[in-house]
């Protein structure tokens, strides 16, 4: 690991071209562009592969606006004259960004920066970062108190930088406590400490410096998150877990994209699923990650992912990160079969259709083990892993502008993700299973699931937005005693030589568990990424075991500023 991250420091000061950071991942604002994308209009962004370089935003939004032929809604039109605004360093439009009444003539002289110095060998941008909410959940009082703040810039017009740091005291909805409890972290965050009698005390960090290598190359080297996929969901890398360190190469030329992630992890946060996590040095793990995306037509793009995790066998065996994944361009199995490697390895494949400047059909196969025998005789053999997703997007329903629907299916089988343990003492496995800081890298249900989500969006004025998610999951979890535990395929920290049975192994075996989850949320917009939102939350989790059910019905009001909602929908 070392090693490489040196040699990744000596890439900056070959850098000839300039470069922009990249916008933080967020659904809503996210949803903006893939409206356009959707509608024909995606100029060099690859929308399954996040987050997006700002200077990719500001360029199409900038070549929509001039685009007289083109007939965009009142709202999107002023969306467009958001994302310019939000992006002005990298617009071209005259006077994009400027307040119109800056505070004492240095505060908020540009619409999106508290604090903004912009001249030829220095860019910055300050920001205050900010949510505060409250709510109740059946008679338990829900409250998020974050503040923070966050930076970008570039110099030398050669390399960009981020940086986002909040402090944060947060008392979550029942649901939440119990996955917390049995997990012992908190949903995509780190290292956190009790507060009061039933909160959470913990920061969010973020930080990166990114900069071109060549005209049609980038890299990326900090701690983040990344995300493939054009669905709400990923089965490929998602932004469920807490941030880690990564080093990324972006390579476009014309419609190929080719992307490669090296990244250190953590194994293990507390020493066992369901422990707090204290001031130790957590053992690490490592992923290396290539997904090619091809734009075959104006409408249709394809992308082929591969993914290895791994790390130390055991504490005599402290192998580091293995210099033989850091080929760019090779096949990791091989590598793997090479080396004699314990190691985990995925590949997929990722498409995407779009079609009649409406609608977006959007899939993904995901291959963990495959044994074409066993398949074809049925038998139901645990080591058969394939997951599959399957989505549509339609927006401007019926003619409604700004009205969109999203509609998805994930299909997961018992044991994806997982793999076996090391050592002869424990029954988890964390070195080189899907997964950092005890969480999912994919979908955060882990494994042995069906998943039904609906999404409804509708922004009937610029400044208003309203947002409805139904999402149906129907999992099958392990009993909640018994030593070893009997691991019957969602738990992917659980080494899969603990399993139930070799053969007769279905979808949702085990304690078949059924999750309805429903939210509604209403968002105003103050002014420039200054938002109040109202939200309401009904989540109903029926088992076939009394003791797994729940029932939360939540109500909460919001203020964010320069922040995303915090989103726990699982």
């Amino acid at each position: 690991m070392k090693k490489y991250l040196f040699f990744s420091l000596l890439i900056p000061f070959i850098s000839l071209k300039s470069q922009s950071v990249y916008a933080p991942l967020n659904s809503d604002y996210y949803n903006l562009i893939d409206r356009l994308d959707i509608k024909g209009y995606s100029g060099n962004i690859a929308t399954s592969v996040k987050p997006f370089l700002r200077k990719d935003i500001a360029s199409l939004s900038d070549a929509l606006s001039k685009d007289s032929l083109i007939r965009f809604s009142r709202v999107d039109k002023q969306n467009l004259h958001y994302l310019q605004n939000d992006n002005w360093e990298w617009s071209t439009e005259k006077d994009s960004g400027n307040s119109k009444k800056p505070l004492w003539g240095e505060i908020y002289r540009k619409r999106n920066a508290f604090y903004a110095i912009n001249n030829k060998d220095f860019l910055l941008q300050i920001n205050p970062v900010a949510s505060f909410s409250y709510g109740r959940d059946n008679s338990q009082t829900t409250y998020l108190n974050t503040r923070g703040f966050e930076l970008r810039g570039m110099v030398d017009e050669r390399i960009g930088f981020y940086t986002f740091l909040t402090d944060n005291q947060a008392a979550f909805p029942q649901y939440v406590d119990t996955r917390i409890a049995a997990t012992g972290v908190i949903p995509g965050e780190g290292f956190w400490k009790s507060f009061k009698t039933n909160g959470y005390d913990f920061y969010t960090a973020n930080g990166y410096v990114d900069f071109k290598i060549t005209k049609h190359i980038s890299t990326q080297f900090g701690q983040d998150k990344n995300f493939i996929g054009d669905g709400y969901r990923s089965l490929m890398l998602s932004d469920n877990s807490s941030n880690y360190l990564f080093w990324k190469i972006d390579t476009k030329i014309g419609k190929l994209e080719y992307l490669n992630i090296f990244a250190e992890m953590t194994a293990d946060p507390s020493g066992s699923p369901g422990g707090t996590p204290g001031d130790v040095f957590y053992p690490r793990k490592y992923m290396a990650l290539h997904y090619l995306n091809l734009k075959l037509t104006k409408k249709f793009s394809i992308g082929l992912f591969e993914s290895v995790t791994f790390g130390n066998t055991d504490s005599l065996h402290n192998r580091g990160f293995d210099l033989n994944y850091l080929n760019p361009v090779i096949f990791y199995n091989a590598v793997e079969n090479g080396l004699g490697a314990p190691d985990k390895d995925h590949i997929g494949i990722n498409w995407k259709w779009n079609f009649l400047q409406h609608f977006s059909l959007y899939g993904t196969v995901l291959l963990d083990e495959f044994n074409i025998s066993q398949l074809r005789a049925g038998t139901g053999w645990w080591g058969n892993k394939q997951a599959g997703q399957l989505g549509l997007k339609y927006i401007d329903i019926f003619g409604i502008s700004n009205l969109d629907l999203q509609l998805e299916a994930d299909i997961v089988p018992p044991y994806t993700y997982s793999t076996y343990s090391f050592s002869k003492t424990t029954n988890y496995s964390y070195y080189a299973n899907y997964s950092n800081y005890g969480q999912a890298l994919a979908d955060p249900n882990g494994a042995n699931f069906y998943e039904y989500i609906g999404i409804l969006r509708y922004q009937p004025f610029y400044r208003f937005s309203f947002t409805g998610k139904l999402l149906y999951t129907i999992i099958g979890l392990d009993p909640p005693s018994g030593n070893p535990p009997q691991n019957w395929g969602s738990n992917i920290m659980l080494s899969n030589t603990t399993r139930v049975q070799d053969y007769g192994n279905y979808i949702t075996q085990g304690v078949r568990t059924t999750i309805l989850y429903f939210s509604f949320t209403t968002s105003y917009q103050l002014t420039h990424n200054m938002f109040i939102d109202l939200t309401a939350i009904i989540r109903q989790e029926s088992s076939q075991l009394t003791s797994y059910g729940s029932s939360d019905n939540i109500v909460s009001v919001a203020f964010r500023w320069n922040i995303a909602q915090r989103l726990q929908d699982f």
